[in-house]
């Protein structure tokens, strides 16, 4: 950041809601509730994975990637929106700002390939069932889940330098509740078209492409589904993949909206509650979509939990029982 900013320069505030003080107090209740949904249900799912060997596949590796991935994208937001919630104190230093965009984006972009990735990961187990171990092979795995983290990091640094080489005069009023690449180009004293226009480029790609690859992977399992000749083949097929789906459309909505409009098209107030959405409810609502619709992660919690109220009966009959 250039030196006019000024070199006694600290940090930003952080409007986020200030202007709707009855709507703090609620969206505090409302979030805290939110945020500590996320944290069990995410670590429940991180859990199951690592504990139940039935789990020990493919769609289950990278389900505990998009929920390690989930808990630190609302961890870098939440905790801080919550103190300024509760407190007239809405400031942020300089470096937080830079870590806060930098982990935001990054995890946001890690997100969009992993996400194209479990999709590729549900068409080789439909439309490959029988070459499904050799295509999906534990290497193939955490070579795709590291380049999803390395792409969405690499990316997430080049925006960070290109929207903080911006000069903002000293100007430190961010209309929002984190540091996001639209509200601190807004605090720019140049004009910013091309950095708009950079960012909106390299957004575009790690949504996009990630797109296309679920679209033809999804449209590819649409086709062998309904070769399927028994209805129950094809409810137990579509099954398998719904609950990704519907996860994928709740992310690439929010993302597309927020990213992928024209600037002179947004708007900071819907932008703030579509903000809310994505790094509140998404990750949320996700561990509630796997485990509700799988049977497979219902049947490990109740093995777990029969496990340990088993070890728990045992822990309390006298000794001479025990022997």
């Amino acid at each position: 950041m250039e030196q006019k900013n000024g070199s006694s320069f600290t940090g930003f505030i952080l409007l986020g809601f200030s202007d709707r003080p009855q709507l703090e107090r609620v969206l505090f209740v409302v979030l805290l509730i939110f945020y500590l949904l996320t944290l069990l249900g995410n670590t429940t799912i991180i859990a199951l994975s690592l504990l139940d060997p039935h789990l020990h596949t493919p769609m289950y590796f990278f389900l505990s990637n998009l929920s390690f991935l989930d808990l630190c994208y609302t961890t870098s937001t939440v905790p801080q929106l919550l103190v300024h919630l509760r407190g007239a104190d809405k400031s942020i230093t300089f470096g937080g700002c830079v870590a806060q965009l930098f982990v935001s984006l990054g995890l946001g972009g890690t997100e969009c390939i992993l996400l194209g990735v479990m999709a590729f990961d549900r068409y080789a187990a439909v439309c490959r069932p029988l070459h499904y171990t050799v295509i999906m092979h534990p290497r193939l795995c955490a070579l795709m889940a590291s380049a999803s983290w390395f792409i969405g990091f690499a990316n997430s640094s080049l925006q960070t330098v290109l929207i903080f080489l911006v000069p903002l005069c000293g100007r430190n009023k961010i209309d929002h509740f984190f540091c996001d690449v639209a509200p601190l180009l807004k605090l720019a004293c140049v004009d910013t078209t091309m950095n708009e226009s950079e960012a909106f480029f390299l957004s575009m790609v790690i949504l996009l492409i990630p797109v296309a690859l679920i679209t033809f992977s999804y449209g590819r399992i649409v086709r062998s589904v309904l070769r399927i000749k028994s209805a129950s083949g094809q409810r137990k097929a579509f099954g398998t993949c719904g609950s990704h789906f519907t996860v994928v459309s709740l992310f690439y909505g929010t993302g597309i909206y927020i990213y992928l409009q024209p600037s002179n098209n947004y708007s900071q107030d819907h932008g703030k509650f579509i903000s809310l959405f994505y790094t509140i409810v998404t990750p949320m609502v996700n561990p509630v979509i796997y485990t509700l619709r799988n049977k497979d992660m219902i049947g490990a919690m109740k093995k777990v939990l029969c496990r340990g109220y088993d070890s728990r009966r045992l822990g309390r009959r006298p000794f001479d029982e025990r022997l």
